[in-house]
């Protein structure tokens, strides 16, 4: 599968930046500091992930969003909406591309020439001239989502796993969408959940996959190996368990087999 995800960039910038993110976004950044990134999402008023994205705070005025899928335009555009009186700048960035290079602390970022590299644990990731795939896997198996276009506005953080990745906070002040946030979280009844699958076919990403004749699993990333395949996607827990010791799926192309894996730090 060749490389089709690159790096989509909005900058906020101004003495306001901080507050409009926190007022806006879903994650807390009161304990991100400079040279640091966190996972965090925008959402609409009914919770649904409009966005999600890497969170990188360069400095005291300026945040750098490198999404996790759509455009950086649209979003900018977006944005734009809501600053009001606020003291910033909202501005889409030229896209660059993502590569794999050595292992760094999760969290941090560096600066390496002209390039950010943020740490991503088992490897780093660059944003760079030329980019490459090898990123995509181990990051599937840790369970970050990329949200590719057909799923944009309409999966729940619950179904997507957000809150453990500390991209939805229950501890700080209202957002778009908190409330559901907030509901889900205490009293429960999300019936999706985020689950990495082997295929044993390489569907495109975003497709829906149907078990018994019903729609039951929503692709995410896919990531092709040795004409298998692993994915995240999001699965209703009805089919879990059936999941788990293999079924046959309804693949857009053909009949395939689909198994739950664990996801791995």
């Amino acid at each position: 599968m060749p490389t089709t995800y690159s790096a989509e960039l909005v900058s906020l910038e101004g003495p306001d930046a901080i507050a409009f993110a926190q007022s806006q976004f879903s994650s807390n950044l009161a304990s991100l500091a400079d040279g640091q990134w966190q996972f965090s999402a925008w959402l609409d008023a009914q919770g649904r992930v409009r966005a999600l994205f890497h969170l990188i705070r360069v400095d005291g005025q300026r945040l750098l969003l490198l999404l996790r899928g759509g455009l950086a335009g649209a979003m900018a555009s977006e944005l734009q909406r809501y600053v009001f009186r606020a003291r910033l700048r909202v501005l889409a960035l030229p896209a660059q591309e993502l590569a794999t290079v050595e292992a760094m602390p999760l969290h941090t970022v560096t600066q390496q020439g002209d390039w950010l590299v943020l740490g991503c644990g088992s490897h780093g990731l660059k944003l760079a001239a030329g980019g490459d795939d090898e990123w995509r896997l181990p990051q599937v198996r840790a369970g970050w989502p990329w949200l590719v276009s057909p799923t944009a506005g309409e999966l729940l953080p619950a179904w997507l796993n957000l809150g453990a990745l500390g991209a939805t906070a229950l501890d700080k002040g209202c957002y778009p969408g908190q409330e559901i946030v907030a509901r889900m979280h205490y009293r429960g009844g999300s019936k999706r959940h985020l689950h990495r699958i082997r295929l044993s076919r390489v569907p495109v990403p975003g497709s829906v996959l149907a078990v018994d004749g019903q729609t039951a699993i929503q692709l995410l990333d896919v990531v092709a190996i040795d004409g298998a395949a692993e994915a995240l996607a999001v699965v209703h827990d009805d089919l879990q368990a059936n999941l788990a010791s293999g079924v046959e799926a309804e693949l857009p192309h053909g009949a395939g087999s689909v198994q739950v894996l664990a996801l791995t730090a």
